[in-house]
């Protein structure tokens, strides 16, 4: 999130000097999926033909996500470019928010919210959530603000296995105990909803390690092999970890005959952050309390270690450029006036 600087002569609901948050997702606002809502889809803003090669169809544009979604540069930087910017800016106009409040509308306080959705989580049912990195920390105050009964959390770290208990989720590490054993014990019939909030790149077992490392398979399916397991009866796993491609030995037949319902894909940004700032700015969410760490935008590599070692409790790093510092000198003095 930023400062508008300058803007294109089409744009008409922003202007030079607003405070904004930037969606992750690139929508044009006009194609047929963007006016269902679905504004991950987009049918403009990426012109990827290996995307389109690989999976049939194109989804949209997305900072720093790869060619795969048209190899826009990341937002990570002092000044960013954005597309389409009446679509993908939101405005913040209550000067009470702090940046911290607000940052993640961007992208996974929205992916959180969007797991819930999928999932079909509310009042009274019950919710098992694999990791509890920042997405799936998340989805668990969002289960609890949307009236989940029960909620689990599924991890190996205790910090944040800690965090999530925070939250209100029942938690299970499954460096110490089996996944499927320790739900059915705690939750015989199996919960209402499953959210993978891991994806892909984590791999538990030998099988899936060595064929990932011979790439046999992209990606490993072990995590929704457990949740298709664990799920009760006609229930529904949401899936807002990213997946790459491929995967062996799912097990399609448990997924079938139990009639399990699964849905997955990026967020729906646009279509959420209005709702999901109104809440915020009464008080009824506070996402900061997943922050650990913040640092200066120069020593992003150094953070970057942190996060992918996991080490130094590391959760989740705000990453500051030095406009935000005197932009922070600058409102201190002027409370300090006042």
């Amino acid at each position: 999130m930023g400062i508008v600087e300058s803007v294109g002569s089409n744009v008409k609901n922003i202007k030079v000097g607003d405070r904004v948050v930037v969606s992750a997702p690139i929508a044009c606002g006009q194609c047929e999926y963007c006016k269902t809502g679905m504004f991950s889809l987009c049918d403009i803003t990426n012109d990827s033909k290996v995307m389109e090669t690989l999976y049939g169809h194109r989804i949209c544009g997305a900072f720093g996500y790869s060619h795969l979604t048209g190899g826009y540069d990341g937002c990570q930087a002092e000044w960013v470019r954005v597309p389409f910017a009446d679509v993908n800016l939101l405005k913040i106009e209550n000067d009470r928010l702090t940046d911290e409040q607000v940052l993640f509308l961007s992208d996974i306080v929205c992916t959180a919210w969007h797991a819930n959705v999928l999932g079909g989580v509310g009042p009274d049912t019950t919710v098992a959530i694999w990791g509890a990195g920042p997405v799936g920390l998340l989805a668990i105050m969002w289960a609890k603000y949307r009236g989940a009964k029960r909620i689990f959390s599924i991890d190996c770290i205790e910090e944040r296995l800690a965090k999530a208990r925070s939250q209100g989720a029942e938690t299970i590490d499954f460096s110490k105990a089996n996944v499927i054993d320790t739900m059915q014990k705690l939750l015989p019939g199996g919960p209402d909803v499953c959210i993978d909030a891991v994806g892909f790149r984590y791999t538990k077992g030998m099988i899936h390690t060595v064929q990932r490392a011979v790439f046999l398979e992209t990606d490993t399916p072990e995590i929704l092999a457990e949740a298709v397991v664990i799920v009760r009866k006609g229930g529904t796993i949401a899936v807002v970890g990213d997946y790459f491609y491929k995967s062996n030995a799912f097990p399609i037949g448990t997924f079938m005959e139990k009639a399990v319902t699964m849905r997955g894909g990026q967020l729906y940004c646009q279509s959420y952050w209005h709702d999901l700032l109104k809440i915020i700015e009464k008080g009824e969410v506070d996402p900061t309390f997943i922050i650990t760490h913040t640092m200066d935008l120069s020593q992003a590599p150094e953070a970057y270690k942190h996060f992918n070692d996991k080490s130094d409790g590391t959760i989740k790093v705000v990453l500051k450029t030095a406009f935000a510092a005197v932009q922070q000198a600058t409102s201190d003095l002027n409370k300090t006036e006042h």
